[in-house]
């Protein structure tokens, strides 16, 4: 297992497999590179499939234990099916998609050995949905809900983005989870710092606050920091219980945004559609080509980008003597490695 210098392991990988998509959402980052989709059609610049089962292949040799495929929207990629198979067998594999492509092909990606689904469902609402997403796939997105609960794929994890056009509907959205046996929801803070448009953000504490004043258990998870919240239903009786799944949900909050904390137990390393390693979210100064996708390549490169990891926030970002947050000056050109040999 590969240890980057701040003691935090690298255990998970997440792929974007592709930058097209058929939605197109006012918050989307694209994995941190930016609203970049391109055409609708398969693009030359996208790893194979041969491409990716090496990598993954070669992150088996460290340990890595789960990877999870994003886009863009992944199920546009017709060899996703094969990937998830080729996929090594000691990795948990899961899926970001935004649903609509999951009726009719969730029981293949079952069969090839997708073990969850995260879902994107910003609202309840089809018109809203619709404001947020510019499509008008509402009911596909909720079709796609059922196939993969159909197709074994429980718990569904669906993922909301909270932000000031879909803020009002997280109480629903909790009440729905809590009310709907197989579904989990994820809030996600909106991260102006990759989309712009700060004035959209909200106090994303203020949504704790509301949870724990719900919530009949807290769960704390390692990954992140995270807290995960246990909502009963307003009709549940007291019997119910999270191991039944009847009558309660679980809401878990993802909260990035000026975190030192989460920054501190992130483990994971990330791979764009077009074959670059990347060990943050937030950055991409420190991408790493892996060359011709060659395994000696994605070693070095796997090796490099690790060695070089930063905690975006409290190291990366640090604050100033005002309190606001500013780069710290040592990672601005030639990384750690070098700044460290200067000292």
């Amino acid at each position: 297992m590969l240890t980057d210098e701040f003691g935090r392991d690298v255990t998970g990988v997440r792929v974007s497999l592709t930058d097209r998509c058929n939605f197109d959402c006012v918050y989307c980052h694209n994995e941190g590179l930016g609203d970049t989709r391109g055409p609708m059609d398969p693009q030359d610049d996208e790893m194979t499939t041969d491409d990716v089962v090496r990598f993954l292949e070669v992150a088996e040799e460290f340990d890595v234990d789960a990877v999870k495929f994003t886009g863009g929207e992944p199920m546009l990629r017709q060899d996703l099916e094969e990937i998830i198979a080729r996929t090594p067998d000691s990795m948990e594999v899961s899926l970001t998609t935004n649903g609509t492509f999951l009726p009719g092909r969730a029981p293949d990606l079952v069969e090839a050995g997708l073990e969850r689904v995260n879902v994107s469902q910003d609202a309840l609402d089809p018109d809203d949905f619709a404001a947020v997403t510019k499509s008008g796939a509402y009911e596909r997105v909720l079709e796609g809900v059922d196939a993969a609960l159909e197709a074994g794929l429980d718990p569904v994890k669906l993922n909301m983005v909270v932000f000031e056009h879909t803020a009002g509907y997280v109480p629903g959205m909790v009440d729905h989870v809590a009310e709907n046996e197989g579904l989990q929801l994820q809030l996600i803070e909106y991260m102006p710092e990759l989309t712009g448009n700060p004035e959209w953000a909200i106090d994303i504490e203020r949504v704790h606050e509301w949870l724990a004043e719900r919530a009949d258990e807290i769960e704390h998870r390692k990954m992140h920091d995270r807290k995960r919240y246990w909502i009963a239903a307003d009709d549940a009786s007291d019997g119910a219980s999270k191991s039944s799944g009847t009558g309660r949900g679980m809401v878990e909050i993802v909260d990035p945004v000026e975190n030192p904390t989460f920054c501190a137990n992130c483990h994971r390393v990330r791979v764009t559609h077009e074959g670059y390693l990347k060990g943050c979210l937030n950055r991409n100064d420190d991408l790493k080509p892996m060359g011709e996708m060659s395994k000696p390549e994605i070693r070095d490169a796997f090796h490099e980008v690790v060695e070089q990891r930063v905690p975006y926030y409290g190291e990366y970002m640090v604050r100033n003597e005002d309190g606001h947050w500013v780069v710290n000056e040592k990672y601005l050109e030639d990384g750690p490695d070098a700044s460290a040999a200067k000292n």
